[in-house]
């Protein structure tokens, strides 16, 4: 088997938007024998917010990673500016559990990964209480985690993630264990921080309300070995508030998911 990694981000475009990830036919066999992927190719634009919808073990996390670079693919290609990136800067992820420092303050978790790319902690004061006040935390600094509630836990790793500026944003399930009304205020609070810029973001969720509320594009995966079975757009403006999820949009759009997901599910059911 050859595997071909690109090396360039300037790619094909989106919609007529520059495409800034790019997945081609990708194949994902791990060490194990498991064969996570089958076959995956998708786009993301330049400041597009993509979410991944669909069961569980369906592979939605690999394809993260292989964004990321944590993990290479068995065949096809990736294309993502974590490629080429040597600093570390442009791809920031956001993990379903928060993955605070427990020994370090609010302030020193977010300074983390500006001081693993030199910053000392009086050059990025600045830049970390900017991003503290952004997600609601300005009065937090030099709160330690056991202090903070489960929202708040999340904020503090939403703000690591921001700080250094990452042209993508990767979030894989970051809301799925907060309760309802933490995860609804969230979800308000997450598209005011995206909107506007041009990073792109990729968000990993089970939840359709919540693929639904966020994105401008919708990316059904079918049960392992994962692929994009279906494509659903969100066709409606920012901002959107609370209000947007009473609309007969929001509603359409839920009702289109929940069918395309429960086919997703159900194809994983029938014999091979």
């Amino acid at each position: 088997m050859t595997t071909r990694v690109a090396s360039v981000i300037e790619i094909d475009d989106v919609d007529g938007h520059l495409a800034m990830i790019e997945l081609n036919d990708v194949t994902k066999r791990f060490d194990s024998g498991l064969l996570a992927l089958g076959g995956v190719s998708l786009s993301v634009a330049q400041g597009e917010f993509v979410t991944i919808l669909g069961p569980s073990g369906c592979g939605k996390s690999t394809v993260l990673k292989l964004v990321a670079g944590l993990v290479m693919p068995t065949e096809g290609t990736v294309v993502s500016p974590a490629q080429t990136d040597q600093t570390g800067r442009s791809t920031a992820y956001v993990f379903q559990e928060p993955t605070l420092l427990p020994w370090a303050t609010v302030f020193d978790n977010v300074w983390l990964p500006l001081r693993l790319q030199g910053q000392s902690r009086l050059d990025a004061q600045a830049v970390i209480t900017r991003v503290l006040e952004q997600v609601g935390l300005g009065e937090f600094h030099h709160t330690y985690p056991a202090q903070l509630s489960g929202g708040m836990k999340m904020r503090v790793s939403i703000a690591r993630a921001l700080v250094s500026q990452p042209q993508v944003l990767l979030m894989d399930e970051p809301f799925a264990a907060l309760d309802d009304i933490t995860r609804q205020r969230l979800n308000v609070d997450l598209l005011t921080w995206w909107h506007g810029q041009s990073m792109s973001a990729m968000f990993v969720t089970h939840n359709v309300a919540e693929a639904v509320f966020l994105s401008q594009r919708v990316l059904v995966m079918g049960a392992r070995p994962g692929k994009v079975v279906a494509e659903v757009r969100i066709e409606q403006p920012y901002p959107r508030d609370v209000s947007f999820r009473q609309t007969t949009a929001f509603i359409h759009h839920c009702l289109m998911l929940s069918h395309a997901l429960d086919e997703a599910s159900s194809d994983g059911m029938k014999p091979r």
